[in-house]
């Protein structure tokens, strides 16, 4: 079914205007049918009647514009290299249609980025105007079917922008245009280009085309430009008389243009369903017999349809899904890569597809001379040289309707680093391989295989499910029978649920079952996008199935996707959390490991004639995960579960958690987070890495969960839980919330001798500090909002009058407490401690100006 074009931006106004306007404007941007054009020799400038400009010259003779000495290939169209130009011969029938086209760095100058990243993806179009070919730029966001009467409106309003505008040269066999594109890949405008990474022009005298090849379905193009770049813009006064900005300096950067025709037969597009996580595009459609114009979301997915051939019932697919390893790969990690891409093999055997995901190797040039990893056709995973710690795993897809084209996943070297600190955190104790550094090429094989397989989810059109780790009790992560059964100790790759911290040593938990693997909501999300539906011929009329299988949810909790709209409540859609069905119980354990891991840290991170770095970094991110575990528990305060239903499904989409679970997580970090970390206090390890330092760690650790616990989101929930209660009393209310940590916090005054530690005392004139910025703050949060999807930023207070009143509240009890226990100070610095608090209280309360 074709559609109309998309809206550009504030296009949508122009749906307004009357039917004659609408009319006129379809009617004067008409397009001639594309024929022979007048004869070479005719005179420049006069009008040729078909719309085209006075003055452009006129076409030459095709044998003086494609000269002999011309290096010409065939494809897509023609493409000749006749000294330094580049010409295109683009073909009536290659005129008007849609092509995809991506921008991609190649090779680059350091630190403007790195070649393999992707810097733009558009749909352009070739349209010829009298004696001038037009590129234009292509939107699909807003449609309406060909045989509605809207039709012509959403056209009319549908005006494409114009990229570039060249002159034909000459007219070749079948009245194919020959233009010079050379400028636009050596003086590229902003959609063609790299302008937006450099503050610069590009020097003409040293941009050049550099390759050419032209294929049955796409044009690939590569061209060196050099930039001037302009040093960034003075900041302040210059730095001392007679000071002059350096000049600018040259940065050359080969550019990748991939130029691909999208298939002529659009794939039929799959709904989007907020119940399962994929990524979507979205069109506005004003043809649909509806009274108003709905929104559609499609998925994105790859094409895959059956050929004749069959493996064990299950269809081979007419075109696998095929990656290939960039050469530049360290050829150690090439098979683990290679298996992280064929890890999904069994969610796609769930969709009934056998052989559909394969990994293969990049040919080499004696192979394939003209094979590229930039080119569009194929799907990479790239191995850059940064110290950047990720991996990303992006797309391209058909716009009309979801279809993934090719995906080019990049690991930065440096995410070994990061993966080798995650698993030495978190199951160190759990794994013999891990207590000596560096990891055995075969652990960080796996781990790197673990890291391809999550990239390769993403390129296959999967969102982040940070619901599923929740739907497994932290007990049951204790069990190799288990996670032998479930495949691993979260349902999805596609969580951030690294390793089972929650395991323990005793637990003897295999150590292939430490990392995360396919799982049952890996299989089920690629059935519910990717099987057939029999019988189907439009999106609609997969609804019903597509709503029976999303449906399954409703009794296999482990099937379900986090909620988009949760907004950060409910504590079971956490990114680096295991067990999270009960945070408490998950955390509990994984402080276990921690601890154990305090006293390994040394023998670690020891190797003769090296600096103690390691032991710093190492350490670091210890402290980093004794936080972000804790974190996890502040989430149970003020959350709700959530699942995603749509109407006929029983139940609510949020539930607010039981009143006893919230006060357990709180009497959880009084006794965890607040308290002291002593087995964190090694000298042994703090006199290797520092003169000082551990205090403001520890107090910055411990500040990071006291402001969580009392976010302004956090404390809103709670009172409007109370609001809307059945039973006011069955709640755990904002006000008993707030008294309980501050007893938490300040639990020394009720001893019968006072005695204060550093540490607590930082951490109690934090507290202070923290409700100091809650009452006293009068500048407003400034949030997004969403008017029938225009965005539009309103002003917030920071908290409810309710919230700073109780927190004024409990200001006033504590200082009554402290006078009281003042005189019952142990020592001198915690009487002045407790003096200084009672005058801070004062300040607060009777802020003066």
């Amino acid at each position: 079914m074709h559609r109309a074009r998309s809206l550009p931006a504030a296009a949508a106004v122009a749906l307004l205007a009357s039917t004659l306007l609408a009319t006129g404007c379809a009617s004067a941007g008409a397009r001639p049918a594309p024929g022979a054009p007048r004869q070479a020799g005719a005179a420049a400038g006069r009008d040729s009647g078909n719309g085209a400009g006075r003055g452009e010259p006129a076409p030459k003779p095709y044998a003086q514009v494609v000269t002999p000495g011309a290096t010409t290939r065939d494809g897509l169209f023609r493409t000749h290299r006749v000294g330094s130009k580049l010409l295109f011969e683009i073909p009536a029938t290659e005129l008007d249609k849609d092509l995809l086209l991506v921008t991609q760095i190649a090779k680059t100058a350091a630190g403007i980025g790195y070649g393999g990243e992707q810097l733009g993806r558009r749909v352009v179009r070739w349209e010829r105007r009298g004696n001038q070919v037009l590129l234009r730029d292509v939107s699909f966001d807003v449609v309406a079917d060909t045989s509605s009467p809207i039709h012509q409106a959403v056209r009319a309003a549908n005006f494409e922008p114009i990229i570039a505008i060249f002159n034909v040269e000459g007219y070749g066999p079948d009245s194919a245009a020959v233009i010079d594109v050379t400028k636009l890949y050596t003086q590229s405008p902003v959609e063609f280009g790299v302008r937006n990474r450099i503050r610069g022009s590009i020097d003409a005298q040293r941009s050049f085309v550099e390759r050419v090849a032209s294929f049955p379905d796409n044009v690939e193009v590569e061209a060196t430009q050099t930039f001037n770049v302009q040093p960034p813009p003075q900041q302040g006064p210059p730095p001392f008389p007679g000071f002059t900005p350096p000049p600018p300096e040259a940065a050359s950067v080969l550019m990748h243009w991939s130029m691909v025709r999208l298939p002529e037969r659009p794939m039929m597009p799959r709904l989007y369903d907020d119940r399962v996580g994929y990524f979507s595009i979205r069109q506005i459609d004003y043809g649909a017999d509806e009274q108003r114009a709905p929104r559609r979301r499609y998925i994105t997915r790859w094409r895959l349809e059956c050929s004749e051939q069959r493996v064990d019932s299950l269809c081979v697919p007419v075109k696998p899904i095929t990656w290939y390893i960039d050469p530049a790969t360290p050829p150690k990690w090439v098979p683990w890569l290679k298996r992280g891409i064929e890890a999904w093999q069994p969610a796609f055997e769930a969709a009934g597809f056998a052989n559909a995901i394969v990994a293969k190797d990049a040919p080499s040039p004696a192979e394939d001379p003209d094979w590229s990893a930039e080119d569009a056709r194929y799907s990479t995973i790239r191995w850059l040289p940064s110290t950047i710690e990720n991996a990303q795993g992006p797309h391209v897809n058909d716009p009309r309707t979801g279809e993934i084209i090719e995906a080019d996943i990049r690991f930065y070297h440096n995410v070994m680093n990061l993966l080798r600190d995650w698993y030495w955190v978190q199951v160190g104790p759990l794994d013999p391989r891990a207590r000596d550094l560096p990891l055995p090429d075969s652990l960080m094989g796996r781990l790197v295989e673990y890291v391809a397989a999550h990239e390769v989810g993403h390129s296959l059109g999967f969102q982040h499910n940070m619901k599923a780790s929740s739907t497994y009790d932290p007990d049951s992560l204790r069990s190799a029978s288990f996670l032998r059964r479930m495949g691993g100790h979260t349902p999805t790759l596609m969580d951030y649920s690294r390793f089972n911290y929650v395991a323990q040593p005793e637990d003897s938990i295999p150590l292939d079952l430490l990392i995360p693997q396919i799982g049952p909501y890996d299989k089920f999300a690629t059935m519910w996008g990717y099987k057939p539906i029999p019988g189907a011929d439009t999106p609609e009329e997969e609804r019903a199935t597509l709503d029976r299988w999303a449906r399954m949810q409703d009794t296999i909790p482990h099937l379900r996707f986090s909620v988009s709209d949760a907004n950060g409540a409910d504590p079971g859609s956490l990114t680096e959390a295991v067990g999270d069905a009960d945070a408490v119980r998950s955390t509990e354990l994984g402080l276990r490991n921690i601890r154990r891991l305090v006293p390994m840290l040394i023998p670690a991170t020891t190797e003769p004639g090296r600096d103690w770095s390691d032991l710093e970094e190492l350490y670091g991110r210890l402290v980093g995960q004794w936080t972000t575990e804790l974190n996890h528990v502040v989430a149970v305060v003020g959350g709700a579960e959530s699942q995603e239903k749509y109407a006929g499904q029983e139940g609510v989409r949020f539930e607010p958690l039981p009143a006893a679970r919230q006060r357990e997580a709180v009497r959880f970090l009084t006794a965890n987070a607040f308290a002291t970390p002593e087995f964190f206090l090694d000298a042994e390890i703090l006199r290797r890495i520092e003169v000082e330092g551990a205090m403001a760690r520890v107090r910055a650790a411990q500040v990071r969960i006291l402001e969580n616990l009392h976010s302004d989101d956090r404390m809103t929930r709670l009172i409007e839980f109370e609001a809307l209660a059945d039973r006011p009393q069955s709640v755990y209310t904002l006000g008993e919330m707030i008294g309980d940590v501050r007893r938490g916090v300040w639990s020394e005054i009720a001893s019968g001798r006072v005695a204060i530690d550093p540490f607590r005392r930082n951490l109690q004139r934090s507290y202070l500090e923290m409700v100091d910025e809650k009452l006293n703050d009068d500048s407003p949060i400034r949030r997004v909002v969403f008017d029938g999807g225009t965005p539009r930023v309103v002003n917030e207070p920071r908290q409810s009058s309710d919230a700073a009143a109780l927190l004024a509240g409990e200001l006033k009890a504590l200082d009554a407490q402290l006078r009281t226990a003042i005189p019952r100070a142990a020592d001198r610095t915690t009487r002045l401690h407790l003096e200084a608090a009672r005058t801070l209280i004062e300040r607060i309360l009777d802020p003066r100006e």
